[in-house]
């Protein structure tokens, strides 16, 4: 059993839970909760309770400020996988193919994982993502090109997918033509 650490950073999306191991990031989630309560289902998962540790989640913080403040386009993190399984560990690192301020319908990314019939599989992985953010889900649609829900909060997932519309435009007009 890996000693786990935690710590909460604020962004524009809300309270972000970081938690840490020495092997990476094990998770980052958009607190819509009191923080005993995220962290309760995260602790039996785990099977250990996370340690609050302000200075563990110092370079993922920054990271996510920088992606915030549209300077990082991808994130340069260890991840610990272990709180993903079987198909949600391809599809979730199929997801990460997709660029910035790009989308790819859940079929597209089941494509990239190898298995192009299980559409509904990278939604679950998606819908189930211990990275939010970091992992971009956010950049998954639907097939009709609608963003469906991001785990109940799909004003997030248009923040987001809005903020990497504008950087892209940022990028693009720095292009020579």
């Amino acid at each position: 059993m890996t000693p786990t650490t935690y710590s909460v950073h604020s962004t524009p999306i809300g309270d972000i839970l970081l938690v840490h191991s020495p092997d990476g990031l094990v998770a980052c989630q958009v607190m819509h909760a009191p923080l005993d309560h995220v962290l309760e289902p995260l602790a039996h998962e785990l099977r250990s309770i996370p340690h609050h540790d302000a200075d563990a989640g110092r370079m993922a913080a920054a990271q996510i400020d920088e992606y915030f403040a549209g300077a990082r386009r991808e994130f340069d993190l260890e991840l610990d996988w272990r709180l993903a399984h079987g198909f949600t560990v391809s599809a979730l690192k199929a997801v990460c193919e997709v660029p910035y301020g790009e989308t790819a319908s859940y079929a597209e990314v089941a494509a990239l994982a190898g298995s192009p019939r299980a559409h509904r599989a990278v939604g679950t992985a998606c819908r189930t993502t211990p990275f939010s953010v970091v992992v971009p889900v956010h950049r998954v649609v639907r097939a009709d090109g609608s963003i469906g829900e991001y785990g109940g909060y799909p004003e997030i997932k248009r923040f987001l997918l809005d903020l990497e519309s504008r950087g892209s435009l940022r990028l693009n007009s720095r292009d020579p033509e």
